[in-house]
């Protein structure tokens, strides 16, 4: 291989590891709201959560997370849409509880008043009293 192409590979490779050139600037996310609703699991999930149960009865000394999700996967893909049926049902539960949820979440958001939760521990009245103060002591 030419030389050529070996450099242009090895400063590619150097580009992916640090995140595509982008610099040491680390994005900011939004902080997470610890009582928003969490998303509802899959039909997938809905059937692990019960596979996995099953899967520690049959098989107490295996420890391996990767034999049980393999093992779950493999039961998944031959389970045919009928014995599917329970778990879409289940799952389509879970999705309509979580909307009834979410849309009460997000009508608590509404109410609140996203500048008050910025404010200090002050009233507002304290903040303009001393806003008002500042402004005479300059007029002296």
């Amino acid at each position: 291989m030419p030389k050529a192409k070996l450099q242009s590979k090895s400063i590619d490779n150097k580009l992916k590891r640090k995140g595509g050139g982008s610099g040491n600037k680390q994005s900011k996310k939004a902080a997470k709201d610890p009582n928003k609703p969490k998303r509802p699991p899959t039909p997938f999930f809905v059937f692990m959560s019960e596979f996995r149960e099953q899967y520690k009865k049959d098989f107490p000394e295996n420890k391996s997370v990767a034999n049980v999700s393999k093992a779950g996967g493999t039961k998944w893909k031959s389970m045919s849409d009928a014995e599917k049926a329970t778990y879409v049902a289940r799952a389509e539960k879970k999705k309509e509880e979580y909307g009834r949820n979410i849309l009460a979440y997000n009508k608590k958001l509404e109410g609140k008043n996203p500048s008050e939760e910025d404010e200090s521990d002050k009233s507002r009245s304290e903040v303009h009293d001393n806003d008002e103060d500042e402004g005479e002591d300059d007029d002296e």
